[in-house]
């Protein structure tokens, strides 16, 4: 069958010949590959930065945003049937016995490093045209929202992240559950910082949350994305004609900072006007680059005197994906045109090496299997 892999020996990015996958245990399931999409932890592999392929491979098949139709399943499968759409999860755990994550499902929180992660990392990915994997990493989509159901990996992030902030806030002595008929972030401010897949997902998530939601990113104009952010009910601020002094005083306190650039200068410029008690998500993962100087005492004053937390999150457990196939079901009924516009391109599996090799365009590109 076709696939599209990376070549990290001999550098090369090409589709090629990968054999079909068939069942090798009674938990088993296959898919056959609908579409995967690209971000830019794909594009980061394709120009070698990392990505290892599965042990006794020259190769790694890339890909790790997908959906896929169950064709086939082993004996014991009991939580899915041929016909099924599936987003399988990414990352796999690690063998330690001692690894207390792993062993409970959260391989998300793995504390040896030694997981795989699908398409990035020890195990061919999913931009093919069938996998088999374990029904523990199947997560079931509802029909309804299949033409967008590719977004569901890159909302977990969004997903985790949120999870983990109301865990956090929980410390302060005012928190309490919402008010019923109210969402549990009414009367607080957010800021996203990125607009791409994972901002802009990140933004959804946020003001169906109930943050008055801001959006700040590099360009001005009447772009795409300034536009999707105000049918959102968010508001758009570029870099171009604000600082981020005059973001932060624009928007006032800043409770949450939801980081989706992969900037370090920026978001790290950004923690220096968190608000008072605010909690500050770094999601993006930046390429090496020189050091930048940071005002490192303002920072520090701020994060002990102004009681602010700081965290980053990577990867996500089943009760993410959980979540994000119910918050995709909830964006395409509130915001059908904006949810669908974050797709803006789908290319067959021949063009993929193309595609990855390519300059980035639009927002989300998908490539379509079958």
């Amino acid at each position: 069958m076709k696939a599209a892999a990376v070549v990290p020996a001999q550098r090369e990015v090409r589709l090629m010949e990968h054999p079909e996958p068939a069942l090798a245990s009674p938990t088993d399931v296959k898919l056959r590959v609908l579409e995967v999409g690209v971000c830019g932890t794909d594009r980061e592999i394709v120009t070698f930065q990392y990505g290892d392929p599965p042990a006794g491979s020259e190769y790694l098949v890339i890909g790790h945003e997908s959906l896929g139709e169950v064709v086939e399943v082993g004996a014991a499968v009991t939580r899915t049937r041929p016909g099924d759409l599936i987003v399988p999860m990414v990352r796999r755990p690690c063998p330690r016995p001692e690894c207390g994550p792993c062993r409970a499902g959260r391989q998300d929180f793995c504390v040896t490093g030694e997981f795989t992660e699908r398409g990035i990392r020890g195990a061919h990915g999913f931009m093919t045209e069938f996998v088999v994997d374990d029904e523990r990493f199947m997560n079931v989509v509802p029909p309804a929202i299949r033409d967008v159901a590719v977004l569901t990996e890159p909302l977990t992030i969004a997903e985790k992240a949120i999870a983990e902030v109301w865990k956090v806030q929980q410390r302060l002595p005012a928190s309490r559950p919402a008010e019923p008929g109210h969402p549990p972030g009414r009367g607080q401010r957010a800021v996203v910082l990125g607009a791409g897949p994972v901002g802009l997902l990140g933004a959804m998530l946020l003001v169906e949350a109930g943050f008055q939601t801001t959006v700040y990113s590099r360009a001005s104009g009447p772009h795409d994305k300034a536009g999707l952010v105000r049918l959102l009910g968010g508001e758009y601020i570029a870099a171009e004609t604000h600082t981020l002094e005059q973001l932060a005083a624009h928007v006032g306190n800043v409770d949450l900072v939801y980081e989706a650039s992969g900037a370090s200068r920026i978001a790290f410029e950004m923690l220096a006007v968190l608000g008072t008690n605010g909690v500050f998500v770094f999601t993006g993962v930046p390429g090496r680059k020189g050091p930048v100087e940071l005002d490192t005492d303002r920072i520090m004053r701020n994060l002990v005197l102004n009681n602010q937390v700081v965290f980053g999150t990577v990867n996500a457990g089943r009760d993410a994906y959980e979540a994000a196939i119910r918050d995709l079901a909830t964006f395409a009924a509130r915001w059908p045109r904006p949810l669908r516009r974050l797709i803006t391109s789908r290319t067959p599996l021949a063009g993929a090496p193309r595609l990855l090799t390519g300059e980035p365009a639009g927002i989300k590109s998908v490539v379509t299997v079958a």
